[in-house]
């Protein structure tokens, strides 16, 4: 018969095996986030081959809308993948190979990726994901869902990588694995979040210089800036392959004004960094009529029609965000001007959406099933 100290530590260790035996019954549920991204500048200069060729700059920031991503384990057998926003189920046998059909292919893509590197080991789970902006807004939504999705797993298996190596990887799954085109700005703004330059050269290298603006810069660009949905879907595709056509042809023009948005990245940072909004919303107009000169695609009568109306509201200036040919708006405006604004861009058929910046990149995190 034990005594004292181990008579307790017996206790103890009673109680912590009970505690673990009834929470590994218990069904594991991980979940994950990965905030969405608004292209202040340089977007389009972290695209092959203008980046291998001449380096690219981006400056972009995180703002307060996410892909979501729910992973629960499962002992029946099955892979269920659900896009609830989308409307879109499949299920499957556990397999090491899952089919890329057209049909959330980014879910497949990873769980692909993961298994034939020897990252995951095939088993039973059910995954559900929704975006809170639609494919196609023009704020990096689609690789956004391919991080937050990576770092649900990373989660769940407890997978030893970093922000770069998340970004790395879902980089590699989008863009080669399942040959979606497109830049790279899209997998380092969700894996580090805030507000980054990003500089993208040869050889897949990137380096991600997290910007500290003070806070009340912040303030004075949320109260400056407003987000307008023009209702428009578009695929970047066609938009990105006649850039790359034009980089790859020579055209001297679509170069040169590439070369103006790279330095509009540089000039924005400082303009960003010193609160200067002035100067901001000037660099900011220029960079939009350097992009329209990309490729054909970038702009059309709706957005013309809205970028008309804004400007005769108030606005400063504005520019599409992403690839272009519709998605979200970025306006900047006097603060005192704004309201004006709102009312003028709510007589239209898109929709004008509050935001705020937010900070951090990617996140994850397990409970229990009671």
């Amino acid at each position: 018969m034990m005594h004292g100290v181990g008579a307790n530590y017996v206790a103890m260790f009673m109680i912590f095996h009970y505690f673990c035996t009834f929470k590994n019954k218990r069904k594991m549920i991980i979940r994950s986030k990965a905030p969405l991204r608004l292209g202040l500048a340089g977007g389009g200069s972290d695209v092959s081959p203008y980046n291998d060729m001449y380096g690219g700059y981006v400056l972009n920031a995180t703002i307060n809308m996410y892909a979501h991503c729910t992973i629960e384990e499962a002992d029946n057998g099955k892979i269920i993948l659900c896009a609830s926003d989308m409307n879109m189920q499949e299920t499957f046998e556990v397999a090491d190979n899952l089919p890329v059909n057209g049909k959330l292919n980014l879910h497949k893509g990873v769980y692909n990726h993961l298994v034939r590197n020897g990252l995951i080991q095939p088993r039973a789970f059910s995954m559900t994901t929704y975006s809170d902006a639609p494919v196609g807004s023009g704020l990096g939504s689609s690789s956004t869902m391919v991080v937050c999705i990576l770092k649900a797993f990373v989660e769940w298996y407890g997978l030893p990588m970093g922000d770069y190596e998340i970004a790395q990887m879902a980089y590699v799954i989008e863009r080669i694995d399942l040959g979606l085109n497109g830049g790279k700005q899209d997998q380092f703004a969700a894996a580090f979040g805030g507000f980054n330059f990003m500089e993208f050269m040869k050889d897949n290298q990137v380096i991600v210089n997290p910007l500290r603006v003070k806070r009340w810069i912040v303030d004075e660009f949320e109260a400056s800036m407003l987000l307008y949905y023009t209702g428009i879907s578009r695929s970047s595709a066609q938009i990105i392959d006649e850039q790359k056509k034009n980089t790859s042809s020579g055209n001297v023009d679509a170069i040169e004004a590439m070369h103006k948005i790279k330095q509009s990245a540089v000039d924005l940072k400082t303009a960003l960094l010193l609160g200067d909004m002035p100067r901001f919303a000037r660099i900011f107009g220029e960079a939009w009529e350097n992009k329209k000169k990309m490729a054909s695609a970038i702009t059309n009568n709706v957005i013309q029609h809205v970028f008309d109306v804004a400007m005769s509201s108030g606005a400063l200036a504005g520019k599409v965000s992403g690839a272009g040919g519709g998605g979200f708006i970025i306006f900047l405006t006097e603060p005192r001007n704004k309201y004006g604004l709102i009312k003028a861009l709510e007589k239209l058929d898109g929709k004008v959406m509050n935001f705020q910046f937010s900070e951090g990149g990617t996140h994850g995190w397990k409970i229990f099933d009671k």
